[in-house]
């Protein structure tokens, strides 16, 4: 990317961080404090990461976005780079991610924030494809197997403020977090590398299943449970 080009983007960023902060800072509240999705027993948001991407990072993705066909400017630069702030979501078991989407939406069905596009599940697993599908979710491949499922947020209708939500099990984020130690900055060219961590997405789709089959058989056990205690009662 021409250097002046790049200046003039970084300047822009950095006079718009503060409004960025802060309506990153109001999304994160809303996962924290939500008490449909932390404040219960159980909660079904297990824990919330969050970034606001820093300047050597944010030179990085430019260098690395820009290009002659397609080059990254101060008039586009807010609606080509969508994660200059960002929030992980992290949950345990897959059919709580149902509940954390329909919470977004009734966010964005309200007005309280407008989605910049749809969102979009990045998976390779046909099981998992069809529960997206099922919910109106657009999906789609990675060739490295990344898995997560991505919003990008505004706080209003036509604003160049966006936040990218990402929301994952915590058995995806272990992959995740191999994977970007891997591949970031310099993707890996390694073969067996690559093979192998799509071997790990395999085993971490595994993990959330047997997470989620080991959920259904404490429940199920509960309820056959407190069945048996009811019927005893009356006899």
């Amino acid at each position: 990317m021409n250097e002046d080009i790049r200046d003039k983007i970084l300047e822009i960023f950095l006079s718009e961080k503060f409004s960025i902060d802060q309506f990153h800072k109001r999304l994160i509240n809303y996962f924290a404090d939500n008490p449909k999705l932390s404040k219960t027993a159980f909660p079904i948001i297990h824990s919330i990461k969050f970034r606001i991407k820093d300047i050597n990072h944010l030179k990085e993705k430019l260098d690395r976005k820009d290009n002659s066909d397609n080059p990254i400017t101060e008039n586009n630069f807010f609606d080509r780079i969508t994660d200059l702030a960002g929030i992980r979501i992290l949950h345990l078991y897959p059919s709580h991610f149902e509940q954390i989407h329909n919470e977004i939406m009734s966010q964005t069905h309200a007005g309280e924030w407008f989605l910049f596009e749809p969102p979009i599940a990045y998976t390779w697993d046909p099981v998992l494809e069809k529960i997206f599908k099922g919910l109106e979710i657009n999906t789609e491949i990675k060739e490295s197997y990344y898995t997560s499922v991505h919003y990008i947020l505004m706080p209003q209708k036509i604003s160049k403020i966006k936040c990218e939500v990402q929301v994952r099990t915590l058995f995806e984020e272990i992959w995740g977090v191999i994977d970007h130690s891997m591949s970031y900055p310099k993707k890996s060219d390694s073969v067996s590398c690559i093979e192998q961590l799509k071997v790990l997405s395999s085993l971490s789709a595994t993990g959330s299943r047997l997470l989620e089959s080991i959920l259904k058989s404490k429940n199920e056990y509960e309820f056959l449970s407190i069945n048996i205690r009811e019927t005893q009662s009356l006899l």
